[in-house]
């Protein structure tokens, strides 16, 4: 997963706009590992189309990856067979989170019950279906109100406890930002994050971006590589983080020249196993509203496919290539 990983974002979930044109990139591509496939962002998963799309992958040697969102719409409609129910998501949204990222949006708490019930069981589903990394999105808005995380503990354990009595290995990882409690980051297998990439392909070295911090007492958007954070979690996978605004990873890797996308991929990738990191490098992830600079089938997606104007799926296999 380290060396042949990649983001894939939302490839399980039909995003990107051309579905055909992806499975054909996945079948090409040298990835090992695909971060993110399986997308939970304001929808339930949709396990059906998921089976579908993962079908017509022919390669074999894939681990795919489920993100757990930090946001759920409360009007979405979702089955609990087993109480021959809807869930109610309106109940799962900590207090004061209500329309947290638009009207009809809050962020859900392990706090409560039918969170932890939904949680139970679009994960044992995901496992069914072959998924076996699991990535919390910003866990600290999920788990934050337990202070002594017997609830985070909960949800961990019950995961891996269906998963060896299915004979699957999994792995759980989460969006830490700046937590450096190393007791909590050993919870998870891996901790994840962004790069903080500038415009001419370089990186920083210290805890927190300095887009951002300035001085101490300034929002730390963390870098998980410096020592501070890594040196306390049992794996660190970086890869160019997307936030849907102008200027994030994402949005300024897009808008390099090839060549200097094709100089950055290459020179990451390589600086970050050389400590034992993971770089995952983008097959498809999100870009910002008139970003401008390189662009997929929709103008807010990014695709590496040859077929598009970004064209870094060569590259990208080339390097994968080289770190097997």
């Amino acid at each position: 997963m380290k060396t042949q990983g990649c983001v894939a974002d939302g490839f399980l979930s039909d995003y990107g706009g051309n579905m055909k044109s992806n499975i054909k990139m996945i079948n090409r591509s040298d990835c090992y590992y695909l971060h993110r496939a399986l997308e939970t962002w304001l929808n339930p998963p949709d396990f059906e189309l998921a089976q579908k799309i993962k079908s017509q992958v022919t390669r074999k040697d894939i681990v795919y990856g489920m993100f757990i969102a930090e946001a759920i719409n409360i009007r979405e409609g979702y089955r609990y067979e087993p109480e021959q129910r809807d869930f109610n998501f309106r109940s799962m949204c900590r207090e004061g989170s209500q329309n947290k990222w638009g009207e009809g949006t809050c962020q859900p708490s392990f706090e409560k019950k039918e969170y932890m019930l939904y949680i139970e069981t679009i994960t044992k589903q995901a496992i069914d279906m072959g998924i076996q990394s699991f990535l919390f999105g910003q866990i600290y808005l999920q788990d934050d109100n337990d202070p002594d995380r017997s609830l985070l503990n909960t949800v961990i354990t019950n995961m891996r406890n269906y998963a060896t009595s299915q004979g699957v290995a999994i792995v759980i990882g989460a969006q830490t930002n700046d937590i450096a409690d190393e007791s909590y980051l050993r919870l998870f297998d891996f901790i994840e994050g962004g790069v903080g990439l500038h415009s001419d392909g370089t990186i920083e070295d210290g805890a927190c971006f300095s887009r951002w911090w300035k001085k101490p007492g300034d929002w730390c958007w963390a870098l998980l590589w410096n020592d501070q954070f890594a040196s306390k979690a049992n794996n660190v996978f970086i890869h160019l983080d997307w936030s849907g605004r102008l200027g994030d990873d994402m949005s300024t890797f897009a808008r390099m020249s090839a060549p200097d996308r094709a100089k950055t991929l290459r020179t990451l990738h390589h600086f970050f196993l050389k400590k034992n990191i993971g770089f995952l490098p983008p097959l498809m992830a999100r870009l910002p509203k008139d970003n401008g600079g390189c662009i997929g089938p929709k103008e807010r997606f990014y695709t590496a496919d040859m077929k598009y104007s970004c064209q870094d799926e060569d590259t990208i296999n080339a390097i994968l290539k080289g770190a097997r």
